[in-house]
């Protein structure tokens, strides 16, 4: 199992982040202090972390010919039947065409019922999006991460209570992970008991964009490698924190 890869299933587009002096007012014009286009979508930043952390891993999703295109699609389940499973010991899916990622949830976990225990690979998904569709993918995960943004649209006002709302969801033995910015994350395994680790804020917030992703992805690095998961929660959170303070990804395991 140790040559099998992560495969990160979602979205890759271009963020193009401007810097300026303080947040703009509405309907103001506010003078760019400087300007970067850099590789975003949840997945891809997913994967670009699980690999400075030395995990081997792949991208799934569509890639544009050029610099910028519209209107790419979504892996289709048609897409992922092409997809050899024997190289790969984790899919972490990000939320997001639900209809077609049941379907292909269904063939891994149809692939793993003919697989020894050590052979089966584990599913994790992503619910970051307050859309419907999306919450058909809390009873397939073995690793479930809903965002904050879910469980307040559900009326819960913790990653703790979240936990205990959204715990009814899943598939048995199911583990479900809900951060939460600068109070930290819980986590509930399929013994029922919430964990929790503080946040570990860097000197100075510099960059938030994809906190959430680096988060995930050390989660699953650490647990893939046979990590606890109150150890996986903790590295997450402390991994997020020193990506918050630096621009883009660079520098995160310094």
């Amino acid at each position: 199992m140790e040559d099998k890869k992560i495969l990160s299933i979602g979205l890759v587009c271009l963020d193009i982040i401007n810097v300026v002096d303080k947040y703009p007012e509405e309907d103001t014009d506010t003078r760019c202090l400087s300007q970067r286009w850099q590789r975003g979508g949840n997945a891809s930043n997913t994967c670009t972390v699980l690999s400075l952390l030395g995990a081997p891993c792949a991208f799934m999703g569509s890639l544009a010919p050029g610099p910028v295109a519209e209107n790419l699609p979504d892996v289709s389940v048609e897409d992922f039947s092409k997809v050899d499973l024997s190289h790969y010991k984790w899919i972490h899916w990000e939320g997001r065409n639900a209809d077609e990622q049941v379907k292909m949830i269904e063939r891994v976990r149809e692939h793993n019922s003919k697989q020894e225990e050590k052979n089966r690979i584990t599913i994790s998904v992503e619910i970051e999006k307050t859309r419907e569709p999306l919450y058909q993918l809390f009873p397939l995960g073995d690793l479930v991460f809903v965002s904050k943004d879910v469980a307040q649209q559900f009326g819960f006002t913790s990653a703790a209570a979240a936990l205990k709302g959204f715990c009814g969801r899943l598939r048995k033995g199911a583990t479900l992970i809900c951060a939460w910015a600068e109070k930290g994350a819980d986590a509930m395994g399929s013994d029922g008991v919430i964990i929790h680790s503080d946040a570990f804020p860097p000197e100075k917030l510099v960059d938030t964009l994809g906190a959430g992703d680096t988060f995930n992805a050390s989660v699953i690095y650490n647990l893939s490698n046979g990590g606890s998961l109150q150890d996986a929660l903790t590295f997450g959170c402390q991994i997020a924190g020193k990506k918050c303070g630096v621009h883009g990804y660079d520098g995160i395991l310094h």
